[in-house]
């Protein structure tokens, strides 16, 4: 029989809480692995089209729904963004596995950015991209003659997946349209709602537009299965318990499949658990994480 904890016995911490939770000798816990969502399945395949048939495509959701999380674990940028960035002709170390299946770039724009800077930000990466994916497969042949690097940034990077696209003015825009039609790599801008309506102004670039994709917030089905899965401590996982039943819809209710948000009051759910020493997840310990939380218009 579950505990009956009521909203007088909880007690809510007293500060927000810091992004990176700590685990029990005080050293932050390792980020919880991604999760394979519908949403992000449905951006997979919307980048798989951009990628093939190299168009620019637009992808535009609320934040904290998930776009730049769904953009790195497609792009392995985790793993291969460093890689580039400790690229060297005289090294030739071969190009990680996950770099030649996506063949992927993400780029995300400093907030005072201009053509100039955005170019030579998505040239770095390109070219190194590239020349590592051309080293890997073609070792000692002359990839100049081959493929022309010269020209274009080189050839095998195949994605430009460009973040908080909404950072960029008409020049910036201008110059990620360039690069796209002088290289040929497909081209994706995330943005917030609305940027598909800015960019419409501009034909020369919404043009070239072949694809829209809205990436949506988790639903309540979904968002019961990845707090089970992705938080397993929590023991949220048997909805058929009344008490876990009613958290987890306290969860949706605040959080309205937002996963930014779910992660902040997760994390202080687990604070309050901690200070009451509580084991079980009720909505009272919900609904006290959730005080100490601000949220925004989402």
């Amino acid at each position: 029989m579950t505990p009956d904890t009521g909203p007088e016995t909880v007690q809510a911490p007293s500060t927000p809480a810091d992004p990176a939770r700590a685990s029990a000798d005080g050293r932050p816990a390792s980020p919880a692995p991604f999760m394979v969502t519908k949403e992000h399945r449905r951006f997979a395949e919307f980048a798989d089209a951009v990628r093939r048939d190299r168009y620019i495509g637009l992808c535009y959701g609320a934040p904290g729904v998930g776009k730049t999380l769904s953009a790195r674990h497609y792009a392995a940028w985790d793993t291969v963004e460093p890689y580039l960035r400790a690229f060297s002709l005289m090294e030739s170390v071969p190009a990680p596995g996950q770099a030649l299946a996506s063949r992927s770039i993400v780029y995300t724009p400093t907030v005072a950015n201009t053509p100039r800077t955005v170019d030579k930000g998505v040239a770095f990466y390109h070219t190194r991209l590239s020349w590592g994916i051309g080293l890997t497969l073609y070792p000692g042949e002359d990839l100049d003659a081959r493929a022309g690097f010269g020209e274009a940034n080189g050839p095998f990077a195949e994605l430009l997946i460009v973040d908080e696209a909404d950072r960029l003015k008409t020049p910036a825009l201008e110059q990620l349209r360039d690069h796209h039609d002088r290289t040929g790599i497909g081209l994706i801008l995330i943005g917030m709602p609305g940027i598909e309506k800015r960019l419409a102004r501009y034909p020369q670039l919404y043009s070239r537009v072949g694809f829209v994709h809205h990436y949506r917030p988790l639903s309540a089905q979904e968002q019961a299965f990845v707090l089970a899965r992705h938080w397993p401590e929590l023991g949220l996982g048997d909805t058929s318990d009344f008490t876990t039943s009613e958290a987890v819809a306290a969860i949706t209710r605040i959080t309205t499949g937002n996963f930014r948000l779910t992660c902040r009051l997760v994390a202080q759910i687990q604070r309050v658990l901690d200070i009451n020493h509580l084991s079980v997840v009720t909505k009272e310990v919900v609904e006290a994480a959730r005080e100490s939380l601000v949220i925004g218009v989402i």
